[in-house]
């Protein structure tokens, strides 16, 4: 096999203190093989992606020593978008790669500025949307899509270009199992074509069968290398000793009945009663649930496929869709959209939006008293990021942000807590951390966590609200 891309005794030092730095890294990647890089937050697996697409050095900043040849070329003399055509890339946060207002343009954004004919462009692109099964996406804004839809877009958009090498920085962060699978068979394709397929991951299960070769990474350097077979062989224990997700995961509590249903043992009394909670974009139903209790002190999962309305309710109930409709009574009193406000606090899918300070510690104690520094404190070292308690949020790693976003949500006091895909981004430590510390949160306050995250759900929820197509 030819060498697709290859890194020479490569260092490198974010300018700015970021997360992930490279110490002497060598690795070859083969043309045609598909590539895991695993490890914890921080260990460096998305700046090897973003050497391999010319993002470092000519987006982000810092000293790099060392030779690294992608697509044949040095990435030192070839610009971003020289390299774009060769090198397809889909990060883990979608919105940061869209230039589009609708899902139609989006995908064809990427064959538009190589230049191709417009009967080309209309071609990959339709051809991308129907091996991905997306056709329902099509003439849709991009501003009222879910986080997996978002991140289909994206898929497909890198896929219209028919690059020789695709890099995946946490493609699955925001997808359900379904979104997965689909996922897993474009990606088969995408091999079967013979293109270079290189995936920085936390979930691994969905890559067994279809991933040659797995780079495990600490610190940033390269610990241990395995083929695919022999490291999908691992049991649970070893991985999860390694800090890393189980390759398995127990999926059934994704199929529960209708309602708030308890997966654990729960005694705590009170509910947040909602009656005719109904929401619409223009014509087009989101939400219409009749009634619903949910239990105070709960920590309820909220599941259900991408787009099923799951980040619509946690929206209305926090009170932060303008124009919804329905009754919100805690305790016998019926509270108005700017009293939920009050009372609640919502942690996006996107935590770059609420991240302010400059410190991480002024950011968790934004919504804190001033005596409560000891509480950020002691709340920092139970997520692991104490460490970071100087270092500027937006320097950190995706997971490290998700868990500061967590910490800040806790100390602002409110009774209400909501958590859009907390554990996106999240390895295993820092996964089993965060469900630790929610499961531990004091009786009065209740947590809903929109998840598809399986793991996370066994180890904190006491209950499962199921949302398809806007209904319980």
């Amino acid at each position: 096999m030819n060498t697709a891309a290859k890194l020479e005794n490569v260092t490198f030092r974010y300018s700015n203190g970021d997360s992930g730095a490279l110490n002497s890294v060598d690795l070859e990647i083969k043309s045609g093989e598909c590539l895991l890089l695993c490890g914890s937050s921080g260990c460096g697996k998305t700046t090897v992606t973003r050497l391999l697409n010319g993002l470092i050095p000519h987006y982000y900043e810092g000293e790099l020593q060392g030779e690294v040849i992608s697509a044949g070329r040095n990435i030192r003399d070839v610009s971003i978008e020289d390299l774009a055509g060769t090198v397809g890339s889909v990060f883990q946060n979608p919105r940061s790669q869209f230039f589009c207002v609708d899902t139609d343009a989006e995908i064809a954004f990427g064959c538009e500025n190589m230049g191709l004919p417009e009967d080309e462009v209309r071609r990959r692109s339709a051809e991308a949307v129907a091996s991905m099964h997306i056709e329902k996406l099509l003439g849709r804004s991009i501003f009222n899509l879910s986080g997996g839809e978002k991140q289909k877009i994206a898929c497909a958009g890198v896929s219209a270009m028919l690059p020789r090498m695709i890099v995946l920085d946490e493609p699955t962060s925001n997808l359900d199992l379904d979104a997965i699978d689909e996922l897993r068979t474009i990606i088969s394709g995408w091999k079967a074509q013979g293109r270079t397929i290189v995936i920085a991951e936390h979930r691994l299960g969905w890559l067994e069968g279809i991933c040659d070769r797995v780079i495990f990474m600490e610190n940033g350097s390269i610990s241990k290398e395995f083929t695919g077979s022999s490291f999908f062989s691992l049991g649970t224990a070893a991985l999860n000793s390694m800090g890393l997700r189980a390759a398995v995961t127990d999926s059934s509590c994704l199929d529960s009945p209708c309602g708030v249903t308890p997966i654990k043992p729960f005694s705590k009394s009170g509910v947040i009663s909602l009656e005719n909670f109904t929401f619409s974009y223009g014509r087009q139903k989101a939400l219409d649930i009749p009634a619903l209790d949910i239990p105070k002190g709960s920590v309820t999962a909220v599941t259900g496929h991408n787009g099923a309305g799951k980040s619509t309710f946690t929206g209305c109930l926090c009170g932060l869709k303008k124009g919804f409709k329905g009754r919100v009574t805690i305790d016998g009193k019926t509270l108005r959209p700017k009293d939920m406000m009050r009372l609640s606090y919502m942690v996006m899918q996107d935590v770059n939006h609420q991240l302010f300070a400059e410190t991480v510690l002024e950011e968790v104690m934004l919504g804190a008293e001033d005596s409560e520094e000891q509480k950020a404190l002691d709340t920092l070292e139970k997520l692991d990021i104490l460490q970071f308690r100087d270092r500027h949020p937006m320097s950190l790693s995706g997971g490290q942000k998700q868990r500061v976003a967590v910490a800040s949500a806790i100390l602002a006091g409110k009774k209400l807590l909501v958590f859009d895909e907390p554990t996106s981004g999240l390895d295993f430590r820092s996964m089993e951390c965060t469900a630790d510390l929610l499961g531990s949160l004091d009786d009065d306050i209740t947590v809903l966590i929109v998840t598809h995250d399986t793991e996370l759900i066994g180890r904190c929820c006491t209950h499962l609200l199921h949302i398809e197509n806007g209904r319980l």
